[in-house]
């Protein structure tokens, strides 16, 4: 297993991921993006990509932000996150960015490639898709569904919403709204939606009952057992571990 900070470029920004792969495996492997809640990239994503590697993709852990950024509380990230969505088109172009850097990588099978997120990650990864790049697979985790201030081109990447039903920052008409761009958009699209799950279902730190954001062990559980499956069915099978 090898993981170390990735520095890649949107052409105005500089910006620092997380990169996770293993050797073990055969070359060209399936990527994986992983953009992250709004508190920009931290411990969480990183592991996630390291556990994705040993799984046997390259993952990449997104840097949104740039430089590296990440907020040291939440009144930073919601400055932050105003700042970086104030213009979708700014978002949508690091997202694409982060995709031409991890296409690039020499054992990166380019034409399988997927992206997931969580939060504001869902909302990027989501904007990526909308884009019309070229991915597989797009997994938006509690995310955010408004639509951009751009015009949403056909969905090459099968979705997969996976979505805590009583998130506040997700309401039902939220949802439908998504679902309804979806249908207009994309050819393969799901929902899987968790009962009496609120936002940030998959933070341990999450536990804020009444803001309807609470970890849930078990959707979290479901959830990411729905992920893997979803990768393995649209970015195909691993390869096998050298000799």
């Amino acid at each position: 297993m090898k993981s170390d900070a990735f520095t890649y470029s949107d052409g105005i920004e500089t910006f620092i991921g997380h990169l996770a792969w293993d050797e073990r495996f055969a070359a060209p492997t399936p990527a994986v993006l992983i953009a992250p809640a709004f508190g920009g990239l931290g411990p969480f994503e990183k592991a996630l990509a390291e556990d994705l590697a040993a799984e046997g993709y390259v993952a990449l852990a997104v840097d949104y932000y740039g430089h590296g950024k990440r907020a040291a509380d939440a009144e930073e990230a919601r400055r932050l996150m105003t700042e970086l969505t104030a213009d979708r088109q700014v978002l949508a172009r690091r997202m694409v960015a982060a995709l031409g850097a991890i296409e690039g990588l020499t054992h990166v099978d380019a034409a399988r490639v997927g992206a997931l997120g969580f939060c504001l990650g869902g909302k990027a990864v989501l904007d990526l898709a909308r884009t019309g790049a070229d991915i597989r697979a797009c997994v938006p985790i509690h995310g955010v569904y408004d639509a951009p201030n751009f015009d949403t081109q056909t969905i090459r990447a099968s979705v997969l919403v996976l979505h805590g039903w009583d998130d506040p920052l997700a309401a039902p008409e939220a949802l439908t709204a998504l679902a309804t761009e979806l249908s207009q958009h994309c050819s393969d699209w799901q929902v899987m939606g968790f009962g009496h799950t609120g936002h940030a279902f998959t933070n341990p730190n999450a536990q804020d009952k009444e803001a309807g954001m609470m970890y849930s062990e078990r959707a979290t559980r479901r959830a990411m057992l729905a992920l893997r499956n979803f990768l393995a069915e649209t970015l195909g099978p691993v390869p096998q571990e050298d000799a």
